[in-house]
């Protein structure tokens, strides 16, 4: 069989270290297409990739598609919803980066657009992926905590001096801020496994002078099952807290660290080339209950496995990796979160 032709539009940090290595180690795929204004990123694109074809820009790959089976959007994310709808409304299906859009109602009319043309979408939600999430999930669905009270969740960094880029001084139709660029990810998992959500409360700020938009955030979700989400995201955070703090009726889980498997592929290495997402014993998470405590084994992560659905999507039917209606739903919930920081009251959904 032929491989599945893609392209992917950008070739940043989104294109180059997660969509495009990804692809590459998925075996029914290839990286047909590059979309890129840079000579630099154009000249790595084709050394990391034989073969592939490099365009300046999406109006030179839109004005030739022949051959693509996927068009994966990794650009910065102002642009996510309009290049989403010119690749479904020329008939080729579309994976987009997260955020799936920088609005709710820009991304559901991406979705009735791909429902209408009866063309797949899907979201890049890689973090449902992360080894010590799946860790996390498989301690729920086995019951080995109990009933579930509480969820807590962290993506902090040590960043006191501002980088400069769009993601710090653009604004909001941009997409900018730390809310839109962690949230998606916190907000995803906490979905994914606690279920739908009933109210949310906020708390933004601007911590560092020179930056245009939010660099702290904290959201506290209530689950329509009771549990509670409190979900952290920062910059400015000299001292991390634990990744993760699953606190049940019987026992709890804490483990700190990031999932290994952007370091892995920011160092140019590809599921397949030896053991993959794997976490040492020294940095498994700790299960129990005060004083009976003890290491508990994090599964692997494993991001190969959205790129693997997605080709089981497109060449037998099978579903995308992610419904896109639930990229949708967490942008009504950052959303809601972000009229809660402002009015500081909690927002029912």
């Amino acid at each position: 069989m032929s491989s599945l032709e893609v392209a992917v539009i950008g070739y940043g940090l989104a294109g180059s270290v997660f969509h495009a290595p990804l692809i590459a180690s998925e075996p029914r795929m290839r990286v047909a297409a590059v979309v890129t204004g840079s000579a630099e990123r154009a000249a790595q694109a084709e050394r990391e990739h034989p073969g592939v074809r490099v365009v300046p820009d999406a109006d030179a790959l839109f004005a030739d598609l022949s051959g693509l089976d996927l068009v994966v959007v990794a650009t910065p994310n102002r642009t996510h919803a309009q290049l989403a709808q010119r690749a479904l409304a020329a008939g080729v299906p579309v994976v987009v980066d997260k955020p799936f859009a920088v609005t709710a109602d820009d991304a559901e009319a991406v979705v009735a657009q791909a429902e209408q043309s009866g063309v797949l979408l899907s979201v890049f939600q890689n973090r449902r992926w992360d080894g010590d999430f799946l860790t996390v999930r498989q301690l729920v669905e086995n019951g080995k905590l109990g009933a579930v009270r509480r969820f807590e969740s962290r993506f902090e960094r040590w960043r006191p001096v501002p980088k400069g880029g769009w993601r710090e001084v653009g604004d909001a139709a941009d997409g900018a801020g730390i809310l839109l660029d962690l949230g998606p990810h916190l907000v995803d998992q906490a979905l994914t496994a606690f279920g739908p959500v009933r109210s949310v409360y906020c708390e933004l700020d601007r911590r560092r002078p020179g930056i245009q938009t939010d660099d702290d955030a904290f959201l506290a979700l209530t689950h329509e099952s009771g549990v509670r989400s409190h979900l952290w995201m920062s910059a400015v955070t000299p001292q991390l807290g634990p990744r993760f703090r699953v606190l049940g009726s019987e026992s709890g889980y804490v483990t700190y660290g990031l999932d290994p498997q952007e370091a892995a592929l920011r160092e140019g290495k590809r599921p397949g080339d030896g053991p993959w997402g794997t976490v040492d014993s020294a940095d498994w998470g700790t299960l129990g209950a005060d004083p009976d405590l003890a290491p508990y084994p994090t599964l692997a992560g494993d991001y190969l496995a959205f790129y693997t659905a997605m080709a089981d999507a497109l060449i037998d039917g099978a579903p995308v990796p992610v419904d896109p209606r639930d990229a949708v739903t967490v942008l009504r919930i950052l959303e809601s979160a972000r009229d809660s920081a402002t009015s500081g009251a909690a927002r029912a959904l």
